[in-house]
C-alpha cells in the first residue's frame, strides 16, 4: 500500500482519552490518565525531548518532500495490505538494543488506519517470530519469549500519528512487566539501522523520547486498570480477558506538543 492508498483507506474511530474499550466506566480507584506536567521534568529530560523533536521534524520533512508519509513508507513494497498481518512480515528488530516494532490494523475504529506496536527484548535475543496471530489473539507466552510490549502508536488514514495507547497482555503476547520495570528499560529503545526505512526507524525511536510523559502515564494507568479489573473478576486472569483490550488512550498532536515543549524549555 502506498501513501495515496493509505489516505483513501476506511476511517476508524479512536476512543476518547483514558477510555477502556468495551468496559464500563472506570472505578474511582483508577487515577486520571494524564501525562506529567512539563514543569515537573528535569532539564536533561527536556533537552532529550527537544533533540527527539528535531529528529521527528526532520524525518517527517524528508518524507513529505518525497510525497510520502510514515504508514505509506512502512507499507511500501509490501504487497496487498491484510488486516492482522505484520508489516514488515518479520517485524523490525535491532539486535544490539533488543528493540522491535511492527505495523498492522485490526480494530475497525473510525479515525485510525492502523497502529504500531513497540517492544523490547533482551539485546541479542531471537526475533522475527510474530507475537500476534492473524486471528488477532496472542499465541501465549513461552519461557523463551522475552518480548515486553511498550506502547501502541495510532496512525490516521493520512499516514500520521494521532494517539498513543496501552494494551492488556493477551493482545500482543510476550512477558508482562509492571510500569516501573518497563520505564527503567524504556530509554534503551532504539532502532539503529535502515531496514525497512531509515526515516521510519529514526522517527519511531524519537517518538518514544518526545512522548515519554504520555507513555509513563499510559503504563501506570494500565496497571491500575488491570488491577481494578482483577478485583472485580476474581475467578479469571485479567491479563487474558478478551473484554479488556485497550486499557487507555491519549490523543496526540505532534506539532502542538513540540511547540509546547520548546516554549517551556526555553532552549534547555
Amino acid at each position: 500500500m502506498n501513501a495515496t492508498e493509505c489516505a483513501e483507506s476506511t476511517e476508524r474511530v479512536c476512543p476518547v482519552s483514558g477510555e477502556v474499550l468495551g468496559r464500563a466506566p472506570l472505578p474511582s480507584s483508577v487515577p486520571p490518565l494524564e501525562p506529567a506536567r512539563l514543569v515537573s521534568l528535569s532539564r536533561p529530560r527536556l533537552r532529550a525531548m527537544i533533540m527527539a523533536a528535531a529528529a521527528i521534524t526532520e524525518c517527517e520533512r524528508v518524507l513529505r518532500k518525497g510525497g510520502l508519509n510514515i504508514v505509506g513508507e512502512i507499507l511500501r513494497g509490501q504487497g496487498t495490505f491484510y488486516e492482522h498481518d505484520h508489516y514488515p512480515a518479520d517485524d523490525v528488530y535491532d539486535s544490539e538494543t533488543g528493540s522491535q516494532y511492527y505495523y498492522h490494523a485490526h480494530r475497525g475504529l473510525t479515525g485510525e488506519h492502523g497502529h504500531f506496536h513497540t517492544f523490547l527484548r533482551q539485546p541479542g535475543s531471537g526475533a522475527g517470530q510474530t507475537l500476534l496471530s492473524r486471528s488477532g489473539r496472542g499465541p501465549g507466552c513461552s519461557a523463551e519469549d522475552d518480548a515486553v510490549h511498550l506502547i501502541g502508536i495510532s496512525m490516521n488514514a493520512g499516514g500520521w500519528p494521532i494517539g498513543l495507547f496501552a494494551t492488556n497482555r493477551w493482545v500482543t503476547g510476550g512477558q508482562w512487566r509492571r510500569a516501573p520495570e518497563i520505564l527503567r528499560i524504556l530509554p534503551r529503545f532504539k532502532i539503529d539501522h535502515a531496514f525497512p526505512s531509515w526515516p521510519v526507524n529514526h522517527w519511531i525511536s524519537a517518538m518514544m523520547i518526545l512522548f515519554r510523559p504520555h507513555i509513563e502515564a499510559l503504563l501506570r494507568h494500565r496497571d491500575a486498570v488491570v488491577a481494578a479489573h482483577g478485583r472485580k473478576q476474581l475467578d479469571s486472569n485479567p491479563l487474558e480477558d478478551r473484554d479488556l483490550e485497550v486499557t487507555g488512550y491519549l490523543p496526540i498532536d505532534v506539532d502542538a506538543w513540540i511547540a509546547k515543549v520548546e516554549a517551556h524549555s526555553g532552549g534547555a
